[in-house]
């Protein structure tokens, strides 16, 4: 099965804030991919990431977190894949660096074909 990347990009962390990767219209089973490479567990405190997709049920419903992972220090396996996500109205995918340095993420969203 082939894979079509809908959304991609690279994101410049700042710690505490959670960002917009983007936002997915329904009817479709999306995967967030990231790469934590740049993820240290440097002196004092280790780098700690959040990934978040928050989708609706209704149109013009509330979106609400329907994946949730967190991650923190240097990681073994960089590449990150969420479960695939069906969505049926919209969704929204963000990136939060919750603690250490401000990292910049590649990322994607795929579907599959």
């Amino acid at each position: 099965m082939a894979l079509t990347i809908t959304a991609s990009g690279t994101q410049a962390a700042t710690v505490g804030t959670e960002h917009t990767l983007t936002t997915l219209t329904g009817g479709k089973n999306y995967t967030l991919h990231v790469d934590t490479a740049a993820m240290t567990h440097g002196s004092g405190t280790a780098d700690e990431l959040e990934l978040r997709i928050k989708a609706n049920v209704l149109s013009g419903g509330t979106e609400r977190i329907v994946y949730y992972a967190l991650f923190a220090g240097t990681q073994d396996i960089p590449i990150k894949i969420s479960l695939p996500v069906p969505v049926p109205q919209t969704a929204t995918v963000t990136l939060k660096q919750t603690a250490g340095t401000g990292r910049s993420y590649p990322w994607a969203i795929t579907t599959p074909d």
